[in-house]
């Protein structure tokens, strides 16, 4: 008999500790879950099955970063002169 995911991939749920996430990926054994405030995390399913439960919740909008600016070009190092001690050929 094939295996029915407790969660589908992208289910809105809700974790008595963690708060609001959404289910990355679930396997018979795991659960991996991306919470709004606390990332990405992997449980061993049959243990957190009793503190989920299914959120009717939209799926919050992937923030995006903001790009980085290049930094300016450095400057050429710049090379100093040293001079001789007095009396050295």
């Amino acid at each position: 008999m094939a295996f029915k995911p407790a969660f589908a991939q992208g289910a809105q749920v809700e974790h008595t500790k963690f708060g609001l996430g959404s289910a990355v990926s679930c396997t018979e054994e795991y659960i991996v879950i991306k919470f709004d405030e606390h990332g990405e995390k992997k449980f061993v399913l049959s243990m957190v099955l009793p503190a989920l439960k299914k959120s009717d919740r939209q799926p919050p909008a992937e923030k995006r970063r903001a790009s980085r600016k290049k930094a300016a070009a450095a400057a050429p190092p710049v090379s100093i002169a040293v001079a001789a001690p007095a009396g050295a050929k």
